[in-house]
Protein backbone atom coordinates (compact mmCIF):
# COMPACT_ATOMS: atom_id res chain seq x y z
CA UNK A 1 0.00 0.00 0.00
CA UNK A 2 1.28 3.16 -1.17
CA UNK A 3 1.06 6.54 1.45
CA UNK A 4 0.26 10.41 0.27
CA UNK A 5 2.44 13.75 0.92
CA UNK A 6 1.38 17.09 0.18
CA UNK A 7 3.78 18.48 -2.42
CA UNK A 8 2.64 21.41 -3.34
CA UNK A 9 0.04 23.92 -1.60
CA UNK A 10 -1.54 27.39 -2.72
CA UNK A 11 -4.47 30.18 -1.76
CA UNK A 12 -6.23 33.03 -2.56
CA UNK A 13 -8.21 35.41 -0.96
CA UNK A 14 -10.54 38.64 -1.92
CA UNK A 15 -8.44 42.00 -2.21
CA UNK A 16 -11.40 43.95 -0.40
CA UNK A 17 -10.39 43.85 3.38
CA UNK A 18 -13.56 44.22 5.98
CA UNK A 19 -11.96 45.55 9.24
CA UNK A 20 -14.44 45.42 12.66
CA UNK A 21 -14.28 49.34 12.05
CA UNK A 22 -15.77 48.80 8.79
CA UNK A 23 -18.71 46.73 10.66
CA UNK A 24 -19.01 48.80 13.68
CA UNK A 25 -21.23 50.83 10.30
CA UNK A 26 -23.49 48.69 10.00
CA UNK A 27 -24.26 46.95 13.15
CA UNK A 28 -24.13 47.13 17.07
CA UNK A 29 -20.77 46.02 17.37
CA UNK A 30 -17.42 47.36 18.45
CA UNK A 31 -13.65 46.40 17.58
CA UNK A 32 -13.16 45.62 21.41
CA UNK A 33 -16.36 43.22 21.30
CA UNK A 34 -15.18 41.35 18.20
CA UNK A 35 -11.45 40.98 19.00
CA UNK A 36 -12.60 40.15 22.55
CA UNK A 37 -14.32 37.16 21.49
CA UNK A 38 -13.38 36.07 18.64
CA UNK A 39 -9.64 37.21 17.98
CA UNK A 40 -10.41 38.20 14.65
CA UNK A 41 -9.49 41.78 13.36
CA UNK A 42 -10.58 41.56 9.59
CA UNK A 43 -11.38 39.45 7.19
CA UNK A 44 -12.47 39.63 3.24
CA UNK A 45 -15.19 39.74 0.93
CA UNK A 46 -15.57 38.66 -2.49
CA UNK A 47 -16.28 41.51 -5.05
CA UNK A 48 -19.60 39.98 -6.94
CA UNK A 49 -18.51 39.39 -10.66
CA UNK A 50 -14.70 38.98 -9.83
CA UNK A 51 -14.66 35.97 -7.67
CA UNK A 52 -16.98 32.70 -7.00
CA UNK A 53 -16.40 30.09 -4.55
CA UNK A 54 -15.11 27.69 -8.00
CA UNK A 55 -12.57 30.15 -9.09
CA UNK A 56 -11.42 31.09 -6.33
CA UNK A 57 -10.69 27.58 -5.50
CA UNK A 58 -9.22 27.14 -9.40
CA UNK A 59 -6.80 30.51 -8.35
CA UNK A 60 -5.52 28.53 -5.32
CA UNK A 61 -5.09 24.88 -7.05
CA UNK A 62 -2.83 26.87 -9.62
CA UNK A 63 -0.47 28.29 -7.55
CA UNK A 64 -0.51 24.85 -5.23
CA UNK A 65 -0.02 22.99 -8.55
CA UNK A 66 3.06 25.42 -9.89
CA UNK A 67 4.86 25.09 -6.39
CA UNK A 68 4.53 21.48 -6.83
CA UNK A 69 6.17 21.68 -10.20
CA UNK A 70 2.99 20.03 -11.81
CA UNK A 71 0.19 20.75 -14.32
CA UNK A 72 -3.09 20.39 -14.22
CA UNK A 73 -2.89 17.22 -16.72
CA UNK A 74 -1.21 15.27 -13.67
CA UNK A 75 -4.08 15.38 -11.89
CA UNK A 76 -5.70 12.26 -11.69
CA UNK A 77 -8.94 13.44 -8.96
CA UNK A 78 -10.32 16.35 -7.21
CA UNK A 79 -11.56 16.26 -4.03
CA UNK A 80 -13.45 20.01 -2.96
CA UNK A 81 -14.66 20.93 -0.14
CA UNK A 82 -17.08 23.84 1.05
CA UNK A 83 -20.21 24.65 2.49
CA UNK A 84 -21.32 27.63 -0.64
CA UNK A 85 -21.12 26.21 -3.69
CA UNK A 86 -22.19 28.54 -6.38
CA UNK A 87 -24.55 26.74 -7.56
CA UNK A 88 -27.28 24.02 -5.50
CA UNK A 89 -25.92 21.76 -7.55
CA UNK A 90 -23.70 20.81 -9.39
CA UNK A 91 -20.94 21.32 -7.18
CA UNK A 92 -17.64 23.42 -7.73
CA UNK A 93 -15.15 20.73 -8.04
CA UNK A 94 -16.58 20.08 -11.91
CA UNK A 95 -15.78 23.93 -12.31
CA UNK A 96 -12.66 23.67 -11.03
CA UNK A 97 -12.56 21.08 -13.74
CA UNK A 98 -13.16 23.07 -16.83
CA UNK A 99 -11.37 26.29 -15.37
CA UNK A 100 -7.69 24.76 -15.32
CA UNK A 101 -8.06 23.24 -18.37
CA UNK A 102 -7.67 19.73 -17.50
CA UNK A 103 -7.79 17.65 -21.22
CA UNK A 104 -8.56 14.23 -19.60
CA UNK A 105 -12.07 14.21 -17.73
CA UNK A 106 -10.91 13.68 -14.36
CA UNK A 107 -13.70 12.63 -11.60
CA UNK A 108 -14.49 15.46 -9.19
CA UNK A 109 -16.23 15.00 -5.53
CA UNK A 110 -17.47 17.77 -3.52
CA UNK A 111 -17.45 17.18 0.20
CA UNK A 112 -19.75 18.95 2.46
CA UNK A 113 -18.65 18.51 6.14
CA UNK A 114 -18.13 22.57 6.77
CA UNK A 115 -15.56 23.41 9.44
CA UNK A 116 -14.68 19.86 9.04
CA UNK A 117 -14.60 20.07 5.21
CA UNK A 118 -11.00 20.51 4.30
CA UNK A 119 -9.67 17.32 6.45
CA UNK A 120 -12.16 14.89 5.56
CA UNK A 121 -11.43 15.97 1.63
CA UNK A 122 -7.75 15.15 2.90
CA UNK A 123 -8.79 11.57 4.18
CA UNK A 124 -10.62 10.89 1.22
CA UNK A 125 -8.16 11.66 -1.13
CA UNK A 126 -5.23 9.92 1.21
CA UNK A 127 -7.68 6.37 0.78
CA UNK A 128 -7.79 7.08 -2.79
CA UNK A 129 -3.92 7.33 -3.08
CA UNK A 130 -3.38 4.67 -0.45
CA UNK A 131 -5.21 2.23 -2.37
CA UNK A 132 -3.48 2.69 -6.15
CA UNK A 133 -6.14 4.09 -7.63
CA UNK A 134 -4.66 7.60 -8.46
CA UNK A 135 -1.72 8.94 -8.11
CA UNK A 136 -2.13 12.85 -7.81
CA UNK A 137 -5.23 14.39 -6.44
CA UNK A 138 -6.11 18.06 -6.07
CA UNK A 139 -8.07 19.06 -2.47
CA UNK A 140 -9.51 22.28 -2.65
CA UNK A 141 -11.28 24.44 0.14
CA UNK A 142 -13.24 27.49 -1.16
CA UNK A 143 -15.63 29.44 0.48
CA UNK A 144 -17.87 32.55 0.38
CA UNK A 145 -19.54 33.35 2.95
CA UNK A 146 -20.13 37.05 2.90
CA UNK A 147 -23.85 37.15 0.65
CA UNK A 148 -25.35 35.07 3.02
CA UNK A 149 -24.13 37.20 6.21
CA UNK A 150 -26.95 39.47 7.82
CA UNK A 151 -24.41 42.04 8.02
CA UNK A 152 -27.28 44.08 10.86
CA UNK A 153 -27.64 44.10 14.42
CA UNK A 154 -29.72 40.79 14.47
CA UNK A 155 -26.90 38.42 12.83
CA UNK A 156 -23.78 40.12 14.24
CA UNK A 157 -23.05 37.00 16.88
CA UNK A 158 -22.79 35.03 13.33
CA UNK A 159 -21.43 37.77 10.80
CA UNK A 160 -18.68 39.14 12.64
CA UNK A 161 -16.93 35.73 12.33
CA UNK A 162 -16.70 35.12 8.65
CA UNK A 163 -14.73 35.74 5.46
CA UNK A 164 -14.35 34.87 2.47
CA UNK A 165 -11.00 32.69 0.26
CA UNK A 166 -9.75 29.49 -0.81
CA UNK A 167 -6.80 26.99 -0.30
CA UNK A 168 -5.65 23.62 -1.89
CA UNK A 169 -2.74 21.29 -1.79
CA UNK A 170 -1.58 18.78 -4.39
CA UNK A 171 -1.34 15.76 -2.70
CA UNK A 172 0.79 12.67 -4.57
CA UNK A 173 1.80 9.19 -3.70
CA UNK A 174 5.22 7.83 -1.84
CA UNK A 175 6.53 4.29 -1.05
CA UNK A 176 7.73 6.11 1.65
CA UNK A 177 5.51 4.17 4.72
CA UNK A 178 7.37 6.83 7.24
CA UNK A 179 6.42 9.57 5.73
CA UNK A 180 3.11 12.04 4.21
CA UNK A 181 -0.40 11.43 6.16
CA UNK A 182 0.33 8.74 8.54
CA UNK A 183 -3.24 8.88 9.27
CA UNK A 184 -6.76 10.49 9.53
CA UNK A 185 -9.50 10.82 11.99
CA UNK A 186 -13.06 11.46 11.85
CA UNK A 187 -16.05 11.66 13.67
CA UNK A 188 -19.81 13.05 13.62
CA UNK A 189 -22.68 13.41 16.50
CA UNK A 190 -25.65 14.48 14.67
CA UNK A 191 -27.67 15.35 17.63
CA UNK A 192 -26.89 18.86 17.78
CA UNK A 193 -26.97 18.67 14.10
CA UNK A 194 -29.25 22.44 15.08
CA UNK A 195 -26.98 23.78 16.96
CA UNK A 196 -25.00 25.51 13.83
CA UNK A 197 -27.01 25.39 10.92
CA UNK A 198 -28.86 26.78 7.78
CA UNK A 199 -32.43 25.32 7.47
CA UNK A 200 -32.86 25.72 3.85
CA UNK A 201 -32.57 24.62 0.98
CA UNK A 202 -34.17 22.10 2.88
CA UNK A 203 -37.23 19.80 3.44
CA UNK A 204 -38.48 21.04 6.75
CA UNK A 205 -41.43 22.82 5.21
CA UNK A 206 -44.14 21.21 3.16
CA UNK A 207 -43.77 24.86 0.86
CA UNK A 208 -40.90 24.57 -1.62
CA UNK A 209 -37.28 26.15 -0.63
CA UNK A 210 -37.57 29.24 -3.26
CA UNK A 211 -40.47 30.32 -2.08
CA UNK A 212 -39.66 31.21 1.32
CA UNK A 213 -35.75 30.58 1.99
CA UNK A 214 -35.02 34.62 1.14
CA UNK A 215 -37.89 36.12 3.77
CA UNK A 216 -37.95 33.26 6.25
CA UNK A 217 -34.90 34.48 8.65
CA UNK A 218 -34.73 31.55 10.80
CA UNK A 219 -34.74 29.18 7.99
CA UNK A 220 -32.24 31.59 5.31
CA UNK A 221 -29.41 32.65 7.89
CA UNK A 222 -27.06 30.46 9.80
CA UNK A 223 -28.43 29.82 13.50
CA UNK A 224 -25.79 29.19 15.98
CA UNK A 225 -25.78 28.12 19.91
CA UNK A 226 -22.31 30.10 20.77
CA UNK A 227 -21.76 28.39 24.14
CA UNK A 228 -22.87 25.16 22.89
CA UNK A 229 -20.44 25.10 20.01
CA UNK A 230 -17.46 26.73 21.96
CA UNK A 231 -18.09 23.78 25.04
CA UNK A 232 -17.77 20.59 22.36
CA UNK A 233 -15.45 22.33 20.87
CA UNK A 234 -12.69 22.74 23.14
CA UNK A 235 -13.32 18.98 24.16
CA UNK A 236 -13.45 17.25 20.54
CA UNK A 237 -10.41 19.18 19.53
CA UNK A 238 -7.84 18.02 22.48
CA UNK A 239 -9.46 14.40 21.85
CA UNK A 240 -9.01 14.04 18.14
CA UNK A 241 -5.52 15.39 18.09
CA UNK A 242 -4.70 12.84 20.66
CA UNK A 243 -6.43 10.18 18.96
CA UNK A 244 -4.01 10.83 16.13
CA UNK A 245 -1.01 11.56 18.27
CA UNK A 246 -1.09 8.06 19.94
CA UNK A 247 -2.02 6.19 16.62
CA UNK A 248 1.15 7.01 15.62
CA UNK A 249 3.18 6.54 18.66
CA UNK A 250 3.64 10.30 19.35
CA UNK A 251 3.11 12.97 22.16
CA UNK A 252 2.11 16.37 22.00
CA UNK A 253 5.96 17.24 22.51
CA UNK A 254 6.32 15.61 19.48
CA UNK A 255 4.59 18.33 17.30
CA UNK A 256 6.54 20.65 15.21
CA UNK A 257 3.51 22.57 14.22
CA UNK A 258 -0.61 22.37 15.49
CA UNK A 259 -2.36 23.92 12.40
CA UNK A 260 -6.28 24.32 13.87
CA UNK A 261 -8.96 25.03 11.89
CA UNK A 262 -9.68 29.35 12.57
CA UNK A 263 -13.29 29.13 14.45
CA UNK A 264 -11.97 31.26 17.30
CA UNK A 265 -8.91 32.21 18.63
CA UNK A 266 -10.40 31.64 21.83
CA UNK A 267 -10.61 27.84 20.73
CA UNK A 268 -7.07 27.61 19.89
CA UNK A 269 -5.61 28.90 22.78
CA UNK A 270 -7.40 26.95 24.97
CA UNK A 271 -6.80 23.83 23.46
CA UNK A 272 -2.89 24.98 23.20
CA UNK A 273 -2.50 25.41 26.92
CA UNK A 274 -4.13 22.10 27.34
CA UNK A 275 -1.32 20.77 24.95
CA UNK A 276 1.30 22.64 26.74
CA UNK A 277 2.70 23.73 22.69
CA UNK A 278 4.45 27.02 22.67
CA UNK A 279 3.23 29.97 20.27
CA UNK A 280 5.75 28.95 18.02
CA UNK A 281 4.39 25.35 17.18
CA UNK A 282 1.00 27.01 16.49
CA UNK A 283 -0.40 28.87 13.53
CA UNK A 284 -3.23 31.47 13.30
CA UNK A 285 -4.11 33.87 10.76
CA UNK A 286 -7.86 34.04 12.06
CA UNK A 287 -6.72 37.96 12.98
CA UNK A 288 -6.36 38.75 9.20
CA UNK A 289 -9.11 36.39 7.31
CA UNK A 290 -11.50 35.19 9.90
CA UNK A 291 -13.34 31.72 10.11
CA UNK A 292 -13.03 30.77 6.25
CA UNK A 293 -14.54 26.95 7.02
CA UNK A 294 -12.97 24.55 4.71
CA UNK A 295 -10.50 27.13 3.88
CA UNK A 296 -9.24 27.87 6.61
CA UNK A 297 -6.62 24.94 7.02
CA UNK A 298 -5.16 25.08 3.44
CA UNK A 299 -5.14 28.59 3.64
CA UNK A 300 -2.38 28.20 6.72
CA UNK A 301 -0.50 25.26 4.56
CA UNK A 302 0.14 27.72 1.96
CA UNK A 303 1.28 30.53 4.05
CA UNK A 304 3.53 28.03 5.73
CA UNK A 305 5.10 27.03 1.94
CA UNK A 306 5.77 30.48 1.32
CA UNK A 307 7.20 31.60 4.41
CA UNK A 308 9.51 28.06 3.86
CA UNK A 309 8.23 27.12 7.66
CA UNK A 310 7.80 23.57 6.82
CA UNK A 311 10.90 21.44 6.82
CA UNK A 312 11.35 17.51 6.05
CA UNK A 313 10.53 15.79 8.81
CA UNK A 314 8.52 17.87 10.53
CA UNK A 315 5.29 16.32 12.54
CA UNK A 316 2.45 18.41 11.65
CA UNK A 317 -1.27 17.87 13.27
CA UNK A 318 -4.15 19.51 11.57
CA UNK A 319 -7.69 19.58 13.54
CA UNK A 320 -10.94 20.91 12.86
CA UNK A 321 -14.51 21.08 14.31
CA UNK A 322 -17.37 22.09 12.96
CA UNK A 323 -21.18 22.40 12.38
CA UNK A 324 -22.88 18.54 12.16
CA UNK A 325 -21.03 18.42 14.63
CA UNK A 326 -18.16 16.77 12.76
CA UNK A 327 -14.48 17.40 13.84
CA UNK A 328 -11.41 15.59 12.67
CA UNK A 329 -7.85 15.24 12.13
CA UNK A 330 -4.52 14.48 10.35
CA UNK A 331 -0.93 13.87 11.45
CA UNK A 332 1.63 14.45 9.01
CA UNK A 333 5.24 13.88 8.80
CA UNK A 334 6.85 16.04 5.91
Amino acid sequence: MYNSKIVGAGHYVPEKIVTNKDLEKLMDTSDEWIRERSGIEERRYIEFGKDTTANMGTKSAKIALERAGLTADDVDFIVFATLSPDYYFPGPGVIVQHELGCKRTIGALDVRNQCSGFVYALSVADQFIKTGMYKTILVIGSEVQSNGLDLTTRGRAVSVLFGDGAGAVVMQRTEDNNKGILSTHMHSQGEFAEALCVKSPGNFKETKFYEDMHIDYDYSTCLMDGQLVFKNAIVRFSEVIMEALQANGYTADDLDMFVPHQANLRITQFVQRKLQLPDEKVYSNIQRFGNTTAATIPIILSELWEKKGIKEDDIFVLAAFGSGFTWASALIKW
